[in-house]
């Protein structure tokens, strides 16, 4: 997987209530290829389109589903330090949702929720291991 530039958006997650309805639909209607991995002691199907990874997506809890979270997409803007731009967004206002964590075998990443309550993850390469 090449590496954007900073700045950029990099990759997109969907939390699915189904994932196996999700995996389905959007192979059919984008022509994309899904794959299972593993990772962090669980799986995901990694999204491909045109042999460019484009994104994921996973099956959601059953107490996200049962406190009423919707499946969503988050996106991922690549950034040179996750940490450093975890902090930053802090001081700039945001939440921190999810602290830096590596996903094995593909990066390392955060989620934050910018002030006007957006969710938005952050993505750092190299990969972790």
């Amino acid at each position: 997987m090449a590496q954007a530039p900073a700045g950029r958006f990099r990759w997109v997650d969907l939390a699915a209530a189904d994932a196996p309805r999700a995996t389905e639909f959007y192979t059919d209607l984008f022509g994309w290829s899904a794959r299972s991995q593993a990772a962090n002691g669980g799986t995901f199907v990694r999204l491909t389109h045109a042999g460019r990874d484009i994104g994921s997506l996973y099956q959601m809890q059953q107490a996200q589903r049962d406190a009423g979270i919707a499946s969503h997409w988050t996106p991922y803007v690549q950034v040179d330090d996750v940490a450093a731009a975890s902090r930053r967004a802090a001081l700039l206002g945001a939440s921190i949702a999810v602290e830096p964590f590596c996903v094995e075998g593909m990066a390392r990443i955060a989620l934050i929720v910018d002030p006007v309550g957006a969710e938005l993850g952050l993505w750092e390469d190299p990969r972790c291991k």
